[in-house]
């Protein structure tokens, strides 16, 4: 599908629930637009025809729905141009690792291919991120990693604290390195951990208790073990993305 030219009734669903103001307001527009583009409602090509006709349905001034256009357009989720429209941008321009487009990627149910690429991502990135940790880290790292340990196994994965705290392990690892290129990651992979811990738990009971594979990286950081530390990653991003497969399989 190339275009999309919907109804005002049709092209955005429950616009008037939406009505806010200010900031709030236009990023319940972005949500609502970005989900819609995520999920195939909108799919790679479309374009995005009738700017008073959504700001409209929306019930939102027309230079609100551009601002909001401008924000999806930062995260390489559409064009604008001029006389062409605001077309879909194909998913390798999108920025995968963007918080808000993990977010959306799993609202409903999710494209599997999409879960694939973001956990090939993390495979490539965080293995060798906990090497890394393991030469760099310091007492106090180690002690983070313990204490998001103990907040797993208290909370349970279940719950949000102990999906915070399955978070905050990933993250402290990305800051243990030392490396400003990969601490600026530490956001977009602690987003990608929650979502997919969270949306396999929606979807079922986690099969499996994933605590003790958080431990043998731990271990193997606290003990400047980069080669252990590395495979443990490894296998525990494997795991987590077999879980993920037969969540969505399960919908």
């Amino acid at each position: 599908m190339n275009a999309i030219a919907r109804s005002a009734d049709a092209e955005i669903s429950g616009g008037a629930n939406i009505r806010s103001s200010g900031r709030r307001l236009n990023g319940s527009v972005v949500q609502k637009i970005g989900r819609d583009i995520v999920s195939g409602y909108y799919p790679p090509g479309s374009i995005l025809y009738g700017e008073v006709v959504f700001a409209q349905e929306l019930d939102v001034s027309r230079s609100a729905y551009r601002e909001s256009l401008r924000v999806l357009s930062a995260k390489g989720l559409i064009e604008s141009r001029p006389k062409a429209g605001t077309r879909v941008l194909p998913r390798e321009c999108w920025n995968v690792l963007d918080p808000d487009v993990l977010e959306w990627a799993f609202t409903g149910k999710p494209d599997f291919g999409f879960i694939r690429d973001i956990f090939e991502l993390r495979g490539l990135i965080e293995p060798a991120a906990a090497g890394l940790a393991a030469q760099r880290r310091s007492r106090e790292d180690v002690q983070a990693l313990r204490r998001s340990i103990d907040a797993m196994r208290g909370h349970t994965l279940a719950s949000e604290p102990g999906r915070h705290a399955d978070r905050d392990f990933h993250q402290t690892i990305l800051k243990a390195t030392g490396n400003g290129a990969l601490m600026v990651l530490t956001a977009s992979v602690g987003a990608a951990v929650r979502w997919t811990t969270q949306f396999k738990q929606q979807a079922r009971t986690l099969p499996r208790n994933a605590i003790p594979e958080h431990v043998e990286v731990c271990e193997a950081i606290a003990a400047r073990d980069s080669r252990r530390a590395s495979e443990s990653m490894n296998r525990l991003i494997e795991q987590a993305l077999e879980d993920t497969r037969n969540a969505v399989e399960a919908l």
